[in-house]
This record gives structure tokens, C-alpha cells and sequence, in this order.
């Protein structure tokens, strides 16, 4: 008769383990046979071991501890869940110390060459304008100093303005005449808020910005009014892979909201559910289907249990829910400006864009927060 049991190596086929990690798993007490043969020492394992199997697969991929992963296989979902989360602040903690000792590194070497200048000319109240469109999503964690600022990334013919502190993202370009080679700047948050000052006054439609990025300086000219600053020494995250349309996709979804009552709703209402993220509380604020061709706020009555809403945020045959950070969501509305705003979806587990009808170079992103 044919045993329903399957070999090590089959079930190794099956979770993308190694033979030699599964014969680990079984010494760690991870992930152990259902039998041994005593004569042989081969192990065999259940049709129910492959989930588990998998799971350790993917555990072990992301580099998760063994004593943390023989917990996960035998915990529940909500429990995997946080072990998940705990692992990566983990990762993103010796990712900022590992950015931090590279800048230490990186200012002892002797430069190659000469810092050639990259120079620009701006109208001022289009730069007044996309500070004010990125200014709010400067991250302010100090084990992240690489989100303390503004990223200035010159390239061709205009500038682009990128912010970001995790949550959220913002990103606005600016037309300029460019003098020099493309260069990528990172703006202290002080020095920032110091040339939004520059820039305020009566003339600014008409003002003159003159920017020069060479090396570790960084000096605006308005009008003869100078502001210097040093930028900060490390290296600004990858943000191409989050903005809209960067796989080549249209959203799936697109939504035109009147500014002002959504922000209404926002402020009078209450959040939809509380999660717990990072052993905190956390009021979420739930977006919905209010029509083929409209969005609302939905409120607790609207979600019967957690269960409804599942891992994919989807509740009733599919209706789309979409998880924010409702104060986010009140920056990012405030940030964009304007009588009529752009939501864009892709999904309750992708980024969720906010921008302008008239401007598709000035937008933020929120990042959704699992249901």
C-alpha cells in the first residue's frame, strides 16, 4: 500500500527548504517529522506540513531568529503578524546604523575629483509651492536622519522636491533652467523651513531663485537675500519603486472628492477601527465605496467584525476598503491645496495617492494600514 506520507526531499520540492535545512528544522525542534524510520533514520512528513514548511521558507528568506520563527509556526495569525512587524523595525533600525556609519565612511575618503557646481534658476512661487507640497511628510524619527530633510534631485530641466518619513510620501517638481551636471541634494528640515521664509513676501510671484548645489554646500539667492547650508551626509531612500504609474499601471481606481468635505468629515468624524501598531493604539480611518463613482468615510457600524474585512481589506463580494492614518490623510489634503482633489487606489494594500486634477507632477502617498 501506498503511503500518504511524503520523503524529506519531497517535501522540500514542495516548501523551497533544502533537504539539509529541514534535517536543521527537525535537530531545532522547528519543524518536526511525523515519522522516523528507526532502522533507516528516514523522515516523513504530512500533507498538513507543508503550510507550515512554506511558512519557515519564507521566515528564514527574511532573516527572521529560529527561536522566533518555532514560535510563528505554532502561534496564530495575529501573533505571526507582530512577530513580522517586530522584525522589521528590527531590520529598519540596522539599516539606519548601517546608512550612518557608510556617511561616517564616506567623509573619510579624500574626494575623487573636483566638485563641479550645478546651478539653477526658479520662479519663487513655484518653489514656494512645492516646499509647501512636500514639507509636511519630513520624517522627524531620530533613528532615521536620512528622512530629516527634503531631497532636491536635479535632472534635465527641472527639479523634483521628495519627502518622506515611512507613513507617507510627497513628491513636487519644479521647471528650472539648469546649469551643470544632474545632482541629488538632501536639504536639512531647518535649512527648508529658512528658504520658505526667503521666500516669503509681496513679490513673490514675480521672484528670482538662484540655487547653487556644489559639494557640501548649498547656497539660495532671492532677490540678493542668501541662505547657506550644509546637507545632510546620507543617502535619501529609493523612492522611484512608490510613485504612480512607475510599473507602468494606471491605477486601478480613480476618485474626484470635493476637498472641503472630505476634510469636513475628517475632522468631525471618528475613526472607523483602532489597530495596535507598535504596541500602541492606532485609529484608522476607513475609506469606502459610496457609489460606482464616489468614495466615503465609513464608520464603525459599517465593518459588522474584523473578520468581515479579512487580509485583503475587501468586504462584501469585494468592495474596496482602504485603511489611512486619518491626520495624514488631513496633511496630505492641506498640502495639495485646491477646491477638488484626485484619490487614487490600487488596491487596500497599495499606496493610496492624493493629488491634484491639474498638476500630475505635484501628489503625495500614504501608505495603507492593514485591516
Amino acid at each position: 500500500m501506498k503511503s500518504d506520507l511524503r520523503s524529506i526531499g519531497e517535501l522540500a520540492r514542495a516548501s523551497g527548504l533544502t533537504v539539509s535545512a529541514l534535517r536543521f528544522y527537525d535537530a531545532a525542534g522547528v519543524l518536526v517529522p511525523a515519522q522516523v524510520d528507526p532502522g533507516s533514520g528516514y523522515r516523513r512528513y504530512t500533507d498538513d506540513q507543508v503550510a507550515p514548511a512554506r511558512l519557515v521558507a519564507g521566515l528564514r528568506r527574511v532573516g527572521m531568529p529560529v527561536a522566533e520563527i518555532a514560535r510563528a509556526v505554532r502561534a496564530e495569525p495575529a501573533v505571526v503578524h507582530r512577530l513580522l512587524d517586530a522584525h522589521l523595525r528590527r531590520l529598519t533600525e540596522g539599516l539606519a546604523d548601517t546608512r550612518r556609519e557608510v556617511s561616517r565612511i564616506r567623509a573619510l575618503l579624500p574626494a575623487d575629483q573636483p566638485s563641479t557646481a550645478t546651478r539653477l534658476v526658479l520662479a519663487g512661487g513655484d518653489l514656494a509651492a512645492a516646499v509647501d507640497a512636500v514639507r509636511f511628510a519630513v520624517g522627524a524619527d531620530p533613528v532615521l536622519p536620512a528622512l530629516a530633510g527634503v531631497l532636491l534631485d536635479v535632472s534635465g530641466d527641472e527639479v523634483r522636491l521628495v519627502a518622506t518619513d515611512r507613513h507617507r510620501l510627497a513628491v513636487a517638481t519644479v521647471d528650472a533652467s539648469v546649469h551643470g551636471p544632474p545632482t541629488r541634494t538632501l536639504l536639512p528640515v531647518a535649512a527648508v523651513d529658512g528658504l520658505r521664509r526667503l521666500l516669503d513676501g509681496p513679490d513673490l510671484d514675480t521672484a528670482v531663485v538662484r540655487l547653487t548645489l556644489v559639494g557640501r554646500q548649498f547656497v539660495a539667492d532671492v532677490g540678493g537675500r542668501q541662505l547657506r547650508a550644509t546637507p545632510l551626509p546620507y543617502d535619501f531612500p529609493d523612492y522611484h519603486a512608490l510613485l504612480p504609474g512607475a510599473a507602468g499601471d494606471r491605477p486601478a481606481r480613480r476618485f474626484q472628492v470635493d476637498a472641503g468635505w472630505l476634510v469636513d468629515a475628517l475632522r468631525t468624524g471618528t475613526p472607523t477601527i483602532v489597530r495596535e501598531y507598535a504596541g500602541s493604539p492606532l485609529p484608522v480611518t476607513v475609506l469606502g465605496l459610496g457609489g460606482r463613482d464616489a468614495l466615503r468615510l465609513l464608520g464603525p457600524a459599517d465593518l459588522t467584525s474584523p473578520h468581515d474585512l479579512g487580509g485583503a481589506g475587501e468586504v462584501g463580494g469585494g468592495e474596496l476598503r482602504v485603511g489611512v492614518n486619518g491626520d495624514y490623510l488631513l496633511d496630505a489634503l492641506d498640502a495639495a491645496g485646491g477646491s477638488r482633489l484626485v484619490l487614487e487606489l490600487d488596491g487596500p494594500i497599495a499606496p493610496l495617492a492624493i493629488r491634484r486634477p491639474d498638476d500630475d507632477a505635484a501628489f503625495s502617498i500614504l501608505m495603507p494600514i492593514r485591516l
